[in-house]
């Protein structure tokens, strides 16, 4: 029996490896580049539209625990990503086009993933197994045939991208390197503001005109990646609490901290360019020129990619999937990546990675087992399909979605370490009972 994944994101494109790891074929459904996306500049497989970080590496963080699982499991994308790293401080960043020829690589190269450079507008819930994985660029014919098998109208955001700045164009003397807290190597690019070079920024921010919103257009913003103009309306201090933080980003000129900065993090192995962190808007491209060029060494800027606010699909996962990522009334179609209503690229591909070897067991006759409750792949899985669907966001890892441990552990360091270990102990016995690891076992009955 055949898998049929729709997508070749993230999320689809582990999907289709871990299932052809496992003797499965595959059919993998990519519309791009017969037809392209608001967002995308490429036809590869796993581009990244938005940050090139797949967050921090650091031992005993959340993001840190679900690559560790990954890694235990296998996932095919992370070892790409940790093939094509940057330097980034404590955190994995990788060469964005670097990282999708490999990905397009494998898949391609791959004998049992038939690849069809067409765009499925149709899902068959009844023959066969499909795996869709559109992630939030799904298109507008292939939504509403969502929409058909679910039920009920989907559900969306804007999600959004951070400009790109040409690496000649920045100011050095104006700028200095630093990891926040001295935290790994001083990688980050740093535009420190006075109080009166960031009062006369907000001003402008706030004057700034934004992209005109079509009649269709709901701006229902995800809460973890708010344009930078939003935070600016809560408050004039907001953005010194948010993307300009300058806490720990001590200045070696003076010693001291700056009033707030800006960072810049490489965004290739050439370090030619470099992404403004956190600086994704809604504004008119000739506005964001003028308003990011009040930042200090940016002040002649040559912008390789402007920010952008882009619709993200996504399902009403709580009411339509089981924790197999199946949905509940038709078992032979699962969701993955940021459709199924996670968020991020690391949570994506380990969605991918999960729906891949449930597939399998389905494939194989067996009952698919999901991950336990106190893993970070369970913790995820049981978000999206435990929370309250009248009010459902999309959800990176963090430690709020893993459960407390027993007994209260006041140290916070402590205390993660703890629930980081109990997580792999109980991910490697979910592993290593259910055989999901093993090619051949997953085939077998």
């Amino acid at each position: 029996m055949k898998v049929r994944i729709i997508g070749a994101g993230l999320a689809g494109s582990e999907a289709a490896l871990q299932c052809a790891a496992r003797g499965v074929l595959v059919e993998l459904y990519e519309m791009r580049p017969e037809r392209s996306t608001a967002a995308h500049q490429t036809d590869r497989f796993g581009e990244l539209v938005c940050s090139n970080s797949l967050k921090s590496t650091s031992e005993n963080t959340a993001p840190w625990l679900l690559k560790e699982e990954m890694r235990r499991a296998g996932s095919r994308l992370l070892a790409i990503a940790e093939s094509c790293a940057v330097p980034a401080g404590h955190a994995l960043a990788v060469d964005r086009a670097a990282f999708a020829s490999a990905v397009t690589e494998a898949v391609e190269s791959e004998p049992l993933i038939q690849v069809h450079r067409e765009e499925a507008t149709r899902i068959d819930e009844t023959d066969g197994i499909t795996i869709i994985a559109t992630g939030p660029l799904t298109s507008e014919a292939l939504s509403g045939e969502i929409a058909r098998l679910t039920g009920s109208d989907h559900l969306y955001f804007y999600d959004s991208i951070s400009p790109i700045v040409e690496a000649e164009s920045i100011d050095m003397s104006r700028v200095y390197f630093a990891a926040r807290y001295d935290k790994g190597t001083a990688d980050y690019i740093n535009c420190p503001f006075t109080k009166e070079e960031y009062e006369r920024f907000y001003e402008a921010l706030l004057s700034a005109q934004a992209v005109e919103a079509h009649e269709w257009e709901k701006l229902n913003y995800f809460e973890g990646c708010l344009p930078i103009e939003e935070i600016a309306r809560r408050g004039r201090d907001t953005l010194r609490f948010g993307p300009m933080k300058p806490v720990g980003l001590a200045d070696p000129r003076t010693g001291k901290p700056p009033y707030a900065a800006v960072q810049l993090r490489q965004e290739n192995l050439r370090a030619d360019s470099y992404n403004i962190v956190g600086f994704q808007n809604h504004l008119k491209f000739g506005e964001q020129a003028r308003v990011l060029r009040l930042i200090p060494g940016l002040e002649n800027a040559r912008f390789l990619r402007y920010g952008q606010i882009h619709r993200n699909t996504y399902i009403n996962a709580p009411s339509l999937l089981a924790e197999s990522l199946q949905m509940k009334v038709h078992e032979r179609v699962f969701f993955a990546g940021q459709i199924a209503g996670v968020e991020g690229y690391v949570e994506s591909i380990a969605m991918g990675l999960l729906s891949g070897i449930h597939a399998c067991a389905l494939v194989a006759g067996s009952t698919p087992v999901p991950p336990p409750r106190c893993a970070a792949f369970g913790s995820l899985v049981h978000y999206i399909t435990h929370a309250d669907g009248r009010n459902f966001q999309p959800a990176n890892i963090t430690f709020d979605l893993l459960p407390e441990l027993d007994e209260r552990v006041r140290d916070r360091k402590q205390r993660h370490r703890l629930i980081c270990e109990r997580a792999l102990r109980d991910f490697e016995s979910w592993w290593a009972k259910n055989n999901v690891g093993s090619a051949a076992n997953a085939l077998s009955a």
